[in-house]
Order: C-alpha cells, then structure tokens, then sequence
C-alpha cells in the first residue's frame, strides 16, 4: 500500500513552520469556535470539537482561550459570528488551490483572496471548478525514523485506514473522515506518536512543476496562509525537493 504523494509531505513541513507563527493561535481559535458552533460545546459529542481542541493544544494555546473559543461558539460570549467558506482558484502552473476561510466580513475576505490569486499569477475559480480534484481525508503523519510501514499496517489497517503512503522522511496515513477518529485513537493506544493529524482536503492526482514555478505557487501560498480569514489552503502541485533543501 505504499506510494508516493510529496504534497501531504510539504503540507506537513509547512504546517511546522505555521506553528510557530502568532497568528497560528488566532486560527485554532477559529477552529474551535466553528466546530461549537456547528456541534456543540461538549468534545465528547463532538468530534470536530475534539479535533480542534486536540490540535490547539499542539500549538500550545491556554487553556482559557481554548474554554472562552468553546463558549464564543456556542453563543455564551460575543464574539462567534464567523462563517465557513472555501474559495477556489488557479496559481501558476494551472496548479488548483482551495482555500478554506472562516469570515466575518465576506466582501472583505474575497477581495484579500482575490488580489492573493492575482498578484501572483492567479486567477479565482467558479465554486465547484477546481473542488472535485480534491477528496476530503482524514491525514495522520509519522515519521518513518520512529515507525515503520508494516507497524502502521498492522495497527492503521485494522482500525479501519485506508492506504499509508511512504513520503520518504514521514508516512502518511489516510482515512475516511468519519473513520478518522477511530484511527487516530487506534494508534494512541498503541504508543505509537504521530506529528500530526487533521481533516485535510488531497489532491486526487499532483501537477509537476518546475522550480522557478513553484517558487511562485509557495509564494501564493504563504500570502493566502497569512491572511487572517484564511484557515487552511491545499494545492495539488508536486514541488520540486530543491525548493526545501535549505529547511
């Protein structure tokens, strides 16, 4: 079950990079307010809640902004009124992005998004246009010093994964979203520590680029990542190694 997808690896690398940002605890505030929002303050009801909290804690944030994100979600402190929104477009390349956005002004955001796309060689897409190259996933990465294939196997298989994928210095572990949980618990109880886990969007097939092009979809994508709507964006292009060598 072994095969090759750069992209969670990158995905992975920036993900480390982001969480050492400021801004990251903004996000993972969002995170949680959505998730109450959208199924109540109780983690133990809530699987997204759960989530979200899980990965708040990863990146470090108190526990009394964890409990005041709760209660702005369910309506308890002001504060909550954002809305979920994905937007989509192309980058350089024809590489396919998505954006997740949590807003509050949605005429703001788009106009952040948009000047984003077209600053850097961009363009925006109709919803729908560039979503179904991608399937929503639950992603759990580990790294292939600590672990090895077969031990993920033997535990991820059983609790119900879908494929491990070899990434070279990591596995990633794929699920379906509503067996991500499960799996995620699974290799818990088996002392088996991953770097990180989340709901993620894959790209179905990946766009080979060069290395100038991909300097420009990185660069595309670190100003749609610093905007302060934006939660999450995936791109389905297959960067060049040369362009991490100094990480």
């Amino acid at each position: 079950m072994a095969g090759h997808s750069k992209w969670a690896n990158i995905q992975h690398r920036k993900g480390r990079q982001d969480a050492r940002k400021a801004k990251f605890f903004t996000k993972a505030a969002k995170d949680i307010i959505l998730a109450a929002k959208a199924g109540g303050g109780n983690p133990e009801d809530n699987s997204t809640l759960r989530l979200a909290i899980q990965k708040a804690k990863q990146v470090n944030l108190p526990k009394d902004k964890i409990e005041n994100a709760i209660k702005k979600g369910t309506g308890e402190l002001a504060g909550g009124d954002f809305t979920e929104v994905m937007y989509e477009g192309y980058g350089p390349g024809g590489v396919a992005l998505l954006v997740d956005a949590a807003t509050d002004n949605r005429n703001r955001t788009v106009a952040e998004i948009r000047h984003a796309f077209t600053k850097h060689g961009g363009n925006m897409a109709e919803a729908g246009a560039v979503s179904y190259m991608f399937n929503k996933k639950g992603v759990i990465v580990f790294d292939s010093e600590k672990f090895t294939e077969d031990q993920l196997m033997e535990v991820g298989l059983e609790a119900g994964a879908e494929d491990i994928i070899d990434d070279g210095d990591c596995f990633t572990v794929q699920t379906a979203p509503g067996d991500f949980m499960a799996v995620q618990q699974a290799f818990a109880d088996a002392g088996m520590e991953f770097e990180s886990a989340e709901i993620s969007q894959v790209p179905e097939n990946l766009i080979p680029v060069d290395v100038p092009t991909g300097r420009k979809v990185m660069n595309l994508f670190d100003l749609l990542e610093d905007n302060d709507d934006v939660q999450k964006v995936y791109f389905n292009a297959d960067l060049p190694d040369e362009l991490f060598e100094d990480e």
